[in-house]
C-alpha cells in the first residue's frame, strides 16, 4: 500500500502539472519545482500513517475510513503549503509555485490514493455478494429484516460480510414511511409491518428476522402474530449495543425485556418527586440481598440517605449488593449487617443502636411449596421474625415502617400466604397502638425475582423444553421489580397508619400465555421448538390470585395506580396470644396444631383442594 501510495503521488503531482498547465509549460514548471517531490512523498505517507490508514481492513471501509483519508490528506497538504511559501521560497529552494495547483494535487490525492483503498472493498463486496447468492450450505435462506434502523443495517450488512451463515436478505418492512423505497445497502425497504404476508409471497420469504431491540413488547407481539398468520419462521435479534460489543452473534436469540411479558404498558413513577423523606434519614432494609431488597437499597441510595443498613440473614446476597452500591454510590454512609430476624434479642440491640428513621422489611420466605413441607419455618420467620422487626420498631422510634406483604396473602390457601396475612396484622395492630406510619404493600408475582416463574421458564427453554406448568388455566398478577419498589417507595411516602396499599396490575395473566410470550418473543415457536408439560397444582397453590379480601373496601389514593384495602380492626390481645400459641406449636415442630391455630386466626384460610387436570381421574 506505501509502494502504491508513492507511485500515486507522484502521479497525481504530474496530472496536477498537466491539468494546470499546458505540455510545454507544465513540464518547465516541473524542472523548477521539483524539490516539493521529496516534501510530498514524506508527508503524505506519514499523514497517512499517523490516521491508521495503513492499519485498516479495507473491506470493512465506510465513512469514518473516508473522512480519514480526506482529514490526513488535507493535513499532509497544508503543512507542505506551509513548507513551500514558508521555507521554500524565502530561501529560494524553488521560485514560485501556483497555489490552485496545491487544490489539485490535493483533490486528486484523495482520489486516487482514497480510490486504491475502496476498490479492494468494491472487490470484497463482489466477491462476498456472490457468495451469499450461492451459500456455503447450499440455496441461502431468504430473509425479510423487520426494522429498517440501526439494528436492521447491521445485520444486512453483516449478512453481505459473512456468507457462511447462509443468509440472503430480500428486504426491509418499517412503519416509517419516509423510508419505505429506499435501499439500505442494497436492499429496498419494501412496506409497513401490515404488507409482511404479501411480501411473503412475493419474495419467497424463509424466515422474518425482527430487529427491534427498543420495541415496546405489544409491537413485538402484534409483529410475531403477524408472521404466524403468514406461515413465515421468525426470530428477534440482539440489541443493538450488545451487537457492537459483540457478546452475541445472529444466531443467538434477543434477551426478552421483563416488560415485554406485562401485556400492559409499566407503571413508571417520577420517584424524584416523592422521595424527599429518604434524604437524610437513617433507613434501615430487611431481607437487603433479595431480588426486591437489593433493588430498594438501589433505589434509596440514588436519594442520598443519611446512613443506609443493609441487614440480612444470607451472606453472599448482602455481600454482592454492598459491593455494587460500594462501586455505584462510594460515599453512601451504610452498614452491613449478617443477622436472622428470628433473633429478636438481636434485631432489638440492631434497632437501639442505629435509630432508623425508615424500616423497609422484606425479609421472608416466600416459596409456596416448600413452606407447605417446612410449616415451622413458615411460622419462625414470616410470623415471628416479623413481629421481632415490629416490636423492636416501636421500641426504638421508628417513624416509617413498610411491610412487604403479597397478594397471596388474600383469601390465603397456602401456609406461606397464611403467615403473610398474620405479618401483615402484625403491623395494622402496631400501627393502631402506636399511631405512627406502619403499613404493608401488597405484591403481584415479580417478574425476574429469584425463584420466580420467568427464570425457570427460561432454563428450560435454554435446555430445549418442555416447560412445565401446574394448570392450563393458572392466572397471576404480574408487575417487574422496578414497579415493586416504586410501590413501596410510594407507600412509604403516603404511609397513612395501618393501611395495605397495592397496585393496579391490570388483568391477571395466564401462566400458559406468559410462557408462550416467552417462548415466541425468544424467536422459537411453541410445538415446534418447545413442548408445554402441565404437571398439576403443587400443595398450598390456587388458581386465581386476588388483591382484596370480601372485607376490604378498596379506595383510591392521590397516585392513579396505587389503591388502599381498608380492612377490619385487628384484636391485638388475641392475635398475639395466637401467636405465642403458634410459636409453641413450631418449636415442637407440629404441623396439624400450627395448621389448627392458622385457621382460628386467618378465618379466609383454606387450604387448596387441588383441581383434576382435564383427562385425570
Amino acid at each position: 500500500m506505501l509502494i502504491a501510495d508513492l507511485v500515486l503521488l507522484l502521479l497525481a503531482l504530474l496530472l496536477s502539472y498537466f491539468l494546470r498547465f499546458d505540455t510545454f509549460t507544465a513540464w518547465s514548471y516541473f524542472q523548477r519545482w521539483w524539490p516539493v517531490v521529496p516534501a510530498l512523498l514524506i508527508l503524505y505517507p506519514l499523514a497517512f500513517h499517523l490516521f491508521g490508514l495503513y492499519r485498516r481492513m479495507w473491506q470493512y471501509a465506510g465513512s469514518h475510513e473516508v473522512l480519514a483519508i480526506i482529514a490526513a490528506a488535507s493535513i499532509a497538504s497544508a503543512v507542505l503549503a506551509i513548507l513551500i511559501y514558508g521555507v521554500m521560497r524565502p530561501l529560494k529552494i524553488i521560485s514560485g509555485f501556483s497555489r490552485p495547483m496545491l487544490i489539485i494535487d490535493w483533490l486528486l490525492n484523495i482520489l486516487l490514493l482514497g480510490g486504491v483503498r475502496f476498490s479492494s472493498k468494491i472487490a470484497w463486496d463482489i466477491t462476498t455478494g456472490r457468495k451469499s447468492r450461492i451459500g456455503q450450505g447450499g440455496v441461502p435462506r431468504r430473509i425479510l429484516v423487520i426494522g429498517a434502523g440501526d439494528a436492521g443495517a447491521m445485520i444486512v450488512r453483516e449478512m453481505h460480510n459473512n456468507p457462511e451463515i447462509n443468509m440472503l436478505p430480500v428486504g426491509f418492512v418499517d412503519d416509517d414511511e419516509r423510508k419505505i423505497g429506499n435501499y439500505i445497502h442494497g436492499v429496498k425497504v419494501y412496506g409497513s409491518r401490515r404488507d409482511i404476508p404479501e411480501l411473503a409471497r412475493r419474495l419467497h420469504v424463509d424466515e422474518a428476522l425482527i430487529a427491534m431491540p427498543t420495541a415496546p413488547g405489544k409491537s413485538i407481539r402484534e409483529i410475531v402474530s403477524i408472521c404466524e398468520s403468514a406461515g413465515i419462521r421468525f426470530r428477534t435479534l440482539p440489541g443493538l449495543f450488545e451487537l457492537l460489543n459483540g457478546k452475541v452473534w445472529l444466531s443467538q436469540i434477543r434477551e426478552v425485556q421483563l416488560e415485554d411479558l406485562l401485556r400492559r404498558e409499566p407503571t413508571s413513577v417520577n420517584l424524584e418527586e416523592i422521595a424527599g423523606f429518604i434524604s437524610g434519614a437513617t433507613i434501615l432494609v430487611t431481607g437487603a440481598g433479595g431480588s426486591i431488597g437489593s433493588e430498594l437499597c438501589r433505589q434509596i441510595a440514588r436519594f442520598r440517605p443519611g446512613h443506609l443498613i443493609l441487614l440480612g440473614h444470607g451472606e453472599n446476597s448482602i455481600y454482592n449488593i454492598e459491593q455494587e452500591l460500594c462501586r455505584k454510590f462510594p460515599s453512601l454512609p451504610r452498614d452491613v449487617i449478617i443477622a436472622d430476624i428470628r433473633d429478636a434479642n438481636k434485631i432489638h440491640a440492631i434497632l437501639q443502636r442505629y435509630r432508623p428513621q425508615i424500616v423497609f422489611h422484606s425479609a421472608a420466605h416466600k416459596h409456596v411449596p416448600l413452606m407447605e413441607h417446612n410449616v415451622d419455618e413458615a411460622i419462625t420467620n414470616n410470623v415471628l421474625g416479623t413481629r421481632n422487626v415490629v416490636q423492636a420498631a416501636l421500641t426504638a422510634d421508628v417513624e416509617r415502617f413498610v411491610l412487604i406483604s403479597t397478594d397471596k396473602a388474600v383469601r390465603p390457601t397456602s401456609i406461606m400466604g397464611a403467615t403473610k396475612r398474620i405479618a401483615e396484622m402484625i403491623v395494622q395492630e402496631a400501627a393502631m397502638r402506636s399511631g405512627r406510619a406502619f403499613v404493608a404493600v401488597r405484591f403481584g408475582n415479580v417478574l425476574g425475582s429469584r425463584g420466580s416463574v420467568v427464570p425457570l421458564f427460561k432454563e428450560q427453554i435454554a435446555a430445549g423444553g418442555p416447560i412445565t406448568i401446574t394448570h392450563p388455566e393458572m392466572t397471576r398478577f404480574f408487575m417487574t421489580i422496578p414497579e415493586a419498589v416504586q410501590l413501596v417507595i410510594q407507600a412509604a411516602s403516603l404511609a397513612t397508619p395501618g393501611q395495605i396499599y397495592a397496585l393496579d396490575m391490570g388483568d391477571p395473566i395466564r401462566i400458559v400465555d406468559l410462557a408462550k410470550d416467552l417462548v415466541e418473543l425468544s424467536g422459537l415457536k411453541l410445538g415446534r421448538d418447545i413442548e408445554i408439560v402441565y404437571t398439576g397444582l403443587r400443595p398450598g397453590e390456587k388458581l386465581h390470585e386476588e388483591l382484596f379480601t370480601r372485607d376490604e373496601q378498596r379506595t383510591a389514593t392521590v397516585y392513579e395506580k396505587i389503591f388502599i384495602a381498608q380492612s377490619v380492626p385487628v384484636d391485638g390481645d388475641r392475635l398475639y396470644r395466637m401467636i405465642d400459641l403458634l410459636a409453641e406449636y413450631a418449636a415442637q415442630m407440629d404441623e396439624v396444631a400450627i395448621r389448627r391455630t392458622l385457621r382460628e386466626l386467618v378465618p379466609d384460610f383454606q387450604e387448596a383442594e387441588v383441581p383434576l387436570l382435564e383427562g385425570g381421574s
